[in-house]
């Protein structure tokens, strides 16, 4: 495939990610991140399998880069899933401490 239309499909797949991410409320936000994690799954699959096959040293590159930024979104994506979710948990309400008796030290308050 020539150089020309990589470029242009990769242009044309920035733009319609941007318009389709853009519209995405805030409430689905964790559900859609889970997914994102499964997808950046399949790139780094396919960076191991690149540079697992290639004999180029831009090959090897390209697919190290690829296993990079692909840990980095898996990661990043279940940390950030993790605490979206414990935002949700509820927590041990606390007791409160039984009301103390005054120290003795008589009409301090009354003069």
């Amino acid at each position: 495939m020539p150089l020309i239309t990589e470029i242009t499909i990769f242009v044309l797949a920035a733009f319609v990610g941007f318009e389709v991410i853009s519209k995405v409320p805030t409430t689905l936000h964790t559900p859609l991140m889970s997914q994102t994690n499964a997808i950046h799954g399949i790139v780094l699959l396919g960076g191991l399998i690149v540079v697992g096959l290639s004999n180029f040293w831009l090959d090897n590159l390209i697919g190290t880069i690829a296993i990079f930024f692909g840990t980095i979104n898996i990661v990043g994506g279940f940390m950030v899933t993790d605490r979206m979710l414990g935002m949700f948990v509820r927590k041990p309400k606390k007791e409160e401490p039984a009301e103390k008796p005054d120290a003795g030290d008589g009409d301090a308050g009354a003069e």
